[in-house]
């Protein structure tokens, strides 16, 4: 990529988004860029715009209604734009028709495919996504083993590359806080993320055993807390300069990195975003996790319930040993390029060989 080089950006591109972070970084890093949101904009409150009932009613018949009229912008733009890259994050509203006339009114473009989220598993793709996927030149994703022969090589991408997850550096940093802020948000024991079964039979685990747990996110709402378990029914999200999810980070001892199963998560964004921020992370053992920091250093990674409990023990009462943990967790994510700005330079290189 040179610094002429113009990108049509496709994506959520929401203030709480990480569409936005990396709409953002590709901008600094020189490129002439047009943009367009597939998605809403709304939602700061719960961290996702509303979906009406035909919207939902479409989805579950594997249709993403194209609410933003996506299609028809792209149409229209990529001849006046004659862009070099056109980068498309998820686009499960977008029909391969689409994407064949775009290639054909601009074939000098690299179109380009980004996900955060397991593509091969049937419930996060449309029909359009997955007959489109052979019309892309490169697909870059968050799930390695998407990138295995039988997953999306096998539904007809022709290129697929692996990318970790990434941090804002204007979002996530470590923030001094008051007393009414580490009240309003922090705890002992954290988790951020959406509900899933396994994550709440895990917590409600822990609790018993007389740990307290706090836990933001969506989907929790009609979850009941209990003795040392307390669910707080909304998300936390950073919109502008209310930074509530990263106060939350910085406000609580413990930060809990719960992978989800039916994501096949080996990694998630606040795998990455807690250690940015200055959080002590205590997360899932996995490969990735590994390969992102060293245990016991820069984060530490638990094999079972009964060792996330041991750990929660020893690093509560560890506390110079938690903190410099920590520490080592945020300059790892500074020094060895995990933001979103060095996730993108990575992959505008990988588009552009």
């Amino acid at each position: 990529m040179t610094d002429s080089s113009k990108v049509l950006f496709v994506g959520d591109l929401n203030a709480y988004s990480k569409g936005l972070s990396r709409l953002r970084a590709t901008q600094q890093l020189g490129a002439r860029i047009k943009s367009m949101s597939h998605t809403a904009i709304g939602g700061d409150e719960f961290g996702q715009p509303p979906l009406s009932l035909a919207f939902r009613v479409a989805w579950k018949l594997g249709i993403h209604l194209d609410t933003e009229n996506v299609s028809r912008r792209l149409l229209h733009t990529v001849p006046l734009f004659d862009p070099d890259l056109i980068w498309v994050e998820k686009g499960n509203m977008i029909a391969a028709a689409t994407l064949a006339r775009l290639k054909a009114s601009c074939p000098s473009a690299i179109l380009a495919s980004y996900t955060d989220d397991d593509m091969f598993a049937g419930w996060n793709r449309t029909r359009a996504y997955a007959a489109g996927l052979r019309h892309y030149d490169i697909v870059f994703t968050t799930k390695s083993y998407n990138a295995n022969p039988d997953e999306l090589p096998a539904m007809g991408a022709k290129r697929v590359v692996v990318v970790d997850k990434a941090y804002d550096p204007d979002q996530h940093f470590p923030i001094e806080l008051n007393g009414y802020e580490r009240a309003a948000l922090g705890a002992d024991v954290g988790f951020i993320g959406s509900y899933a079964p396994e994550r709440e039979m895990l917590l409600r685990s822990l609790a018993s055993t007389g740990v307290k747990v706090r836990v933001w996110g969506n989907g929790w709402v009609k979850v009941s807390g209990g003795d040392n378990l307390c669910i707080e029914g909304r998300p936390l999200i950073n919109v502008g300069e209310r930074l509530d999810y990263t106060k939350a980070i910085c406000a609580t001892r413990i930060n809990l990195g719960l992978l989800r199963k039916a994501n096949r998560d080996l990694q998630t964004d606040r795998s990455i975003e807690i250690p940015a921020c200055g959080g002590f992370l205590l997360a899932e053992q996995s490969p990735e996790h590994e390969q992102l920091f060293v245990n016991g250093r820069e984060a530490a990674f638990f094999t079972s319930p009964n060792d996330l409990v041991t750990k929660i023990r020893h690093y509560l009462v560890n506390e110079d040993e938690r903190v410099a943990i920590a520490a080592a967790g945020r300059r790892r994510c500074i020094e060895s390029g995990y933001s979103h700005k060095d996730r993108m330079r990575v992959m505008l290189s990988e588009s552009f060989k």
